[in-house]
């Protein structure tokens, strides 16, 4: 890709990439350039420093896996469905492997705790809110959409760390097809509790 071509989004997306595979430290603007086959001088065209490039990357994947999937999942009237939909999107639809588990693990360095705050909290917030939409009581919504949010992390730490050994967990094919169903039916099942009692 020529340098006249890249836009702050190739950059980013390379970042992201980057990350994936050795975290926050991997993100070098050498490495990255050479990646891209651009110069360091198309990189400072768009980012004022590494900083910068990280805040933008992350902000992105803010955008990308948060913002634009609550979205999209806006025009779903029915909760179990747009429940349902939720989870088929979050855990078949990978952009780029690994990126999850690095972005956690990572969660101490200062460009991403203050992101991954903030996506953790949304995403927390509107489990509760679905599960609510479902019939569950104000806590028991809360401790489902802990409890489902925790496995969506698990999901994606097994896909990078152990496939091999858990296929169950794979992006594609009939094992983890079923698989992933069978955890959505799980995840989506819990809807039946009533009201706590005043």
């Amino acid at each position: 890709m020529a340098k006249g071509q890249l836009t702050p989004q190739d950059w980013s997306t390379a970042a992201l990439r980057a990350m994936a595979r050795g975290g926050v430290a991997a993100v070098s603007v050498n490495a990255l350039a050479r990646e891209l086959g651009a110069t360091r001088g198309s990189f400072y065209w768009h980012f004022k420093d590494r900083d910068a490039l990280l805040t933008a990357a992350l902000d992105m994947w803010e955008q990308n896996t948060t913002t634009a999937l609550i979205s999209e999942l806006g025009d779903i009237t029915d909760p179990r469905q747009r429940l349902t939909a939720l989870f088929t999107a979050a855990l078949r639809r990978e952009g780029i492997n690994g990126l999850e588990p690095a972005i956690v693990a990572h969660a101490d360095h200062p460009a991403v705790a203050q992101v991954l705050r903030r996506v953790t909290e949304r995403r927390i917030s509107y489990l509760t809110d679905l599960y609510a939409d479902l019939g569950l009581a104000p806590a028991a919504a809360r401790h489902q959409a802990v409890a489902t949010y925790a496995a969506y992390l698990g999901w994606h730490e097994l896909r990078h760390s152990v496939c091999d050994i858990v296929p169950e967990v794979a992006t594609t094919g009939a094992i983890a097809t079923a698989a992933l169903e069978h955890l959505i039916t799980a995840l989506a099942g819990p809807a039946t509790h009533q009201a706590e009692p005043e």
